[in-house]
């Protein structure tokens, strides 16, 4: 396929990049707690969330595709699969546009969110109206936001409550011993399942592109094939590999300072809710799901204890990300169109 459009080497190239860049500014999140904790080594951590988001893509792609399934059926380009191949392109660099802009100045953003901010721009930029936009696709992305928001926080509220009860009267350093140890677990859970939501979004760009440059416009979704899951797997683990300390100290240190067991409470709650969001199909942001339980672990020891400007500025980061980076994608589709 490749031979044959060069329009397809792009956006495997632009689809690559976007993967790379979420390995490096998104998945530090998965770490964050258990580096700001003390329980890993920040080069240890990055190696093992680069190899468990290599096994979340695998694995959970073999058990449930429905994630892919929900963005491959998000936007529909159009009937003309030449153009609609370029709007693809376009949509992928206002995604790599946004991530950069994002990680440089260390704020958690949403990959997920940013990329179906871009794929949106480009459908309307490319229909000229909303009618390319799948309404009840939109409506996954809308429950998947309460629903690992409420989840997130409720249960690492109420797991850390539950933890400060069960050890008020144990001895304080061996509970932190188990806690630690128990924690980069839960971090190499939510690791997983991080490359289980974000592997699967990113396949389904490759999975579009392949038909489109087919001459494809309208067909439906194949079952991602075992060598796509572990290109993925492995962009995604050299992504992570390069690391992100500047997320890392966003999330794991100025928004709230964490014990070990907040940090076990943070990360388990994270993993559950993303576990629940991906085997029902919604897209969520792993970064909201993460930052959101350590706002509950933070906020059930004391309220006061959560730095809330920080918190502050990374929601309105979510919040702009949408109408940002679906700007930047209607408009780097028109000048495409433009110039192709």
């Amino acid at each position: 396929m490749l031979l044959s459009s060069p329009a397809l080497w792009v956006t495997s190239i632009l689809t690559i990049g976007v993967i790379l860049v979420n390995g490096w500014t998104d998945a530090p999140n998965a770490i964050a707690t258990c580096v700001a904790t003390r329980a890993m080594h920040p080069k240890a951590a990055i190696l093992m969330a680069a190899i468990f988001n290599f096994l979340g893509v695998f694995i959970m792609t073999l058990v449930s595709p429905k994630v892919t399934e929900t963005i491959y059926k998000m936007v529909n380009f159009g009937d003309n699969s030449q153009d609609a191949l370029v709007a693809l392109c376009a949509a992928m660099v206002a995604i790599v546009t946004w991530a950069i802009l994002a990680w440089k100045f260390g704020i958690p953003t949403s990959e997920s969110h940013a990329l179906i901010a871009g794929l949106t721009g480009s459908a309307i930029a490319i229909n000229g109206s909303f009618k390319g936009v799948n309404g009840n696709e939109w409506l996954n992305v809308l429950y998947g936001i309460v629903v690992s928001l409420v989840l997130g926080f409720g249960l690492s509220y109420l797991i850390t409550k539950l933890l400060q009860r069960l050890c008020a009267k144990k001895d304080y350093r061996k509970a932190n011993r188990f806690f630690g140890k128990g924690q980069i677990v839960a971090a190499a859970g939510t690791a997983f399942m991080h490359g289980a939501q974000d592997g699967q979004k990113f396949m389904s760009i490759f999975i579009l592109g392949m038909a489109l440059s087919q001459g494809n416009a309208h067909t439906t979704m194949m079952q991602p094939p075992w060598w796509l899951m572990v290109l993925c797997s492995a962009v995604m683990c050299l992504g992570t590999s390069i690391g992100g300390m500047k997320i890392i100290k966003s999330v794991g240190l100025d928004m709230v300072k964490l014990e070990a067991y907040q940090g076990f409470s943070a990360d388990l709650s994270a993993s559950a809710a993303l576990l629940i969001c991906s085997i029902t199909g919604m897209p969520v942001s792993t970064t909201h799901a993460k930052t959101i339980s350590i706002m509950g672990a933070g906020a059930a020891k004391r309220v006061k204890s959560v730095n809330w400007n920080v918190a502050k500025e990374m929601v309105y980061t979510w919040i702009l990300t949408f109408p940002g980076c679906g700007i930047i994608g209607f408009l780097m589709t028109k000048l495409f169109l433009a110039i192709f």
